[in-house]
């Protein structure tokens, strides 16, 4: 486990007591039941952004607190164990990532302050298939007067519905599979031509796919350098995946820990379950695999805060790691939890549905296993 600082130790602690609290799975439950159309509750967002949770990597001139990732992957780690639903790690993380790493003073003036306070959602909108391919990028920005026209569909765009800006790419120049010619653009959700439709997903969270029908924006709008785009969307990318290894390792130890206190209670033919050997095996195995994959979250997390040149492959091996874990533990919970495990009305369903969406979430296992051997030269 990573040695954490006095300020990391009290963020942990102060997101387990609030999840706990504030947020159990019961609070999911609830929200899912109520069919709230942004897939999370806004109040209980609000109190998570006054928290300062969704400015932990913004800088303090911009109205974050500027502790890093692997402060915020600890908040994200509790989140995900009591499955709690908001926009922090598409707008705390994602979103703030890419006008950090490539914004104009001008558009981290006028960002980054709205998003660490939470009163805008930002989110990336990069994918245009049933997969993460973002080399794929399809969606036209033509040059049009001093700025650009934007034409095109983004697929899966987290907490679409809620987001008052997008971080989008397009293409300037190229054809879809190369990774010159892609640009990134802030783009506002108001913008006139934007078009969204809400998606119902397994984990009932907030997704949506957003059409831009010939969307005007000025040349103020590009993130980084026009044509030049692909570095700072992998950069950018690379932080949400290790966002998302650190929220799927909280959901997956707990996951764990619900079913290792059933197999002690559970009594089958006159004997706690826990007893029989082969579930034992079971669950030393998915214990092991846990603690390696925190390892490996961990590690893409500090690498990111140090500016370690092997970021890729750290995140690419924690994003593939903790997804075949989660699948594991997800499926491993369903089963020992027998009959009652495959209903509703206990929590197991709720952690095997959010495992499948996690998993596809920028990237799957197979994406990432891909990547990395590409890295290592394979």
């Amino acid at each position: 486990m990573a040695v954490l600082n006095e300020e990391q130790s009290m963020l942990r602690d102060a997101a387990k007591s609030w999840t706990q609290e504030k947020s159990p799975v019961t609070a999911f439950r609830k929200m899912r039941d109520s069919g709230a159309e942004l897939g999370y509750d806004a109040d209980a967002w609000n109190e998570m952004a006054e928290m300062g949770w969704a400015g932990v990597i913004i800088p303090e001139e911009y109205g974050g607190s500027d502790f890093g990732y692997l402060s915020l992957g600890l908040i994200l780690e509790e989140t995900g164990r009591t499955l709690t639903a908001s926009p922090l790690l598409a707008s705390g993380l994602g979103a703030a990532s890419a006008l950090v790493l490539g914004g104009s003073d001008a558009q981290k003036s006028e960002w980054l302050p709205k998003i660490a306070a939470g009163e805008t959602v930002g989110t990336l909108a990069v994918d245009e298939g049933a997969h993460h391919a973002p080399e794929k990028t399809a969606l036209k920005a033509e040059k049009s007067g001093a700025g650009y026209k934007l034409s095109g569909t983004k697929t899966f765009v987290l907490e679409g519905m809620a987001a008052g800006v997008f971080i989008v790419s397009a293409r300037t120049s190229g054809t879809p599979g190369d990774t010159k010619g892609i640009t990134l653009f802030v783009v506002p959700a108001d913008a006139k031509g934007i078009s969204r439709k809400r998606l119902a997903l397994a984990d009932s969270r907030g997704a949506a796919n957003v059409s831009f029908d010939g969307v005007e924006v000025g040349a103020d709008a590009v993130l980084g350098e026009a044509d030049n785009g692909w570095d700072l969307l992998e950069k950018t990318l690379d932080r949400a995946r290790a966002g998302v290894a650190a929220e799927m390792l909280g959901a997956a130890v707990q996951a764990f820990e619900v079913t290792l206190d059933y197999l002690k209670v559970r009594v089958q033919f006159g004997q706690v379950i826990g007893s029989f050997q082969a579930l034992q095996h079971r669950a030393a195995k998915m214990f092991t695999d846990l603690e390696l994959a925190r390892s490996a979250v961990e590690a893409a997390l500090q690498a990111i805060d140090a500016g370690s040149p092997d970021v890729p492959e750290l995140v690419s091996l924690a994003k593939a790691k903790m997804g075949d874990t989660f699948h594991l533990v997800s499926n491993e919970m369903v089963q020992m939890h027998g009959g009652i495990g495959m209903t509703d009305a206990h929590d197991a369903g709720f952690y095997l549905k959010r495992a499948r969406a996690c998993e596809a979430a920028f990237g799957s296992q197979s994406y990432h296993r891909d990547r990395y051997a590409k890295i290592q030269g394979y």
